[in-house]
């Protein structure tokens, strides 16, 4: 009878044997999926901290882009408004131009009227 048992436990002993290997083999699986997970959530980490980063900076771009735009407004504004000036002195040259030119033509009309005379008088 104790050999019996003693064979039945041996063979119990190399079931358990196997199985406590199996399991070793399972927990060593589990360390390296645990590792390969806990640098996952790292990286993800890593890059939830750049992606908010980049956020920031977007944001800050659309800000600046914002202002950069309003600004061009009224640069553009202020230009027309330059424009219509310049138009306006242009054109206010223009006509002074017109009249001086005038003005230089009756003194010659004047000039060759009051020789005119003076030979007339002379003569």
């Amino acid at each position: 009878r104790i050999n019996k048992f003693e064979a039945i436990k041996a063979v119990n002993e190399i079931e358990a044997d196997k199985f406590e290997e199996q399991l070793r083999i399972v927990q060593k699986k589990m360390q390296a999926m645990e590792g390969a997970y806990d640098g996952t959530i790292e990286d993800l980490f890593n890059q939830t901290v750049k992606l908010e980063a980049m956020e920031k900076k977007a944001g800050m771009a659309d800000g600046e882009v914002s202002g950069l735009r309003s600004k061009l407004i009224l640069l553009q504004e202020n230009n027309e408004k330059q424009e219509e000036r310049l138009a306006k002195s242009v054109l206010e040259l223009a006509v002074s131009c017109q009249r001086a030119d005038a003005s230089v033509k009756k003194r010659h009309e004047l000039e060759n009227a009051v020789s005119s005379n003076e030979e007339q008088m002379d003569g």
